[in-house]
């Protein structure tokens, strides 16, 4: 159930991410023919090409930490023994989990406070773009959520096997 559950975040996630980003790149192609080509330009293009980058941001935060990718130091925690390296893993999993739910909760007070204010180009409320830091932050819990469980279930394991390609023979 968790593995088809976040199968299916994880292919929304990918959908979602490919069209807002189409969207985006037609939008921003658009006005630049508009306004090269036909001499004008359009109120709304650059507003919610900036509305999208924002959302795309805050969703590839979650890819990121899907795909584990974020730039992270490693220096000290290369030199620890297995268990305690995964033990870092977990409090910095804890970590990540607070930030983001302290960001979450102010992006949802940001969200209700903004609702009255709207962008000028696409008329649409402010809330809407605030709301991707909640949608993101709230993704990447979830993200942190898998990777902490890995971690306490290495802890416990102990050392890892070795496996092939990472000193074994091929």
């Amino acid at each position: 159930m968790k593995n088809k559950t976040i199968s299916v975040l994880n292919r929304f996630e990918d959908i979602l991410l490919v069209a807002m980003f189409v969207a985006m790149v037609a939008i921003i192609f658009v006005q630049v023919i508009m306004r090269y080509a036909f001499n004008n330009s359009l109120s709304w293009s650059e507003e919610l090409g900036k509305f999208l980058f924002v959302w795309l941001s805050w969703i590839g935060i979650s890819i990121g930490a899907r795909r584990r990718e974020h730039i992270k130091i490693t220096m000290l925690v290369d030199k620890l023994p297995y268990r305690a390296a995964r033990a870092m893993d977990v409090l910095v999993e804890l970590t990540l989990i607070a930030i983001c739910a302290i960001t979450a909760y102010y992006g949802v007070t940001l969200v209700f406070s903004q609702a009255g204010t709207h962008f000028a180009g696409i008329k649409i409320s402010m809330s809407w773009g605030y709301l991707s830091v909640v949608v993101g932050c709230i993704l990447m819990v979830i993200r942190s959520l898998v990777t902490l469980t890995e971690a306490i279930i290495a802890v416990k394991r102990g050392e890892p096997e070795v496996e092939l390609g990472e000193g074994g023979n091929n």
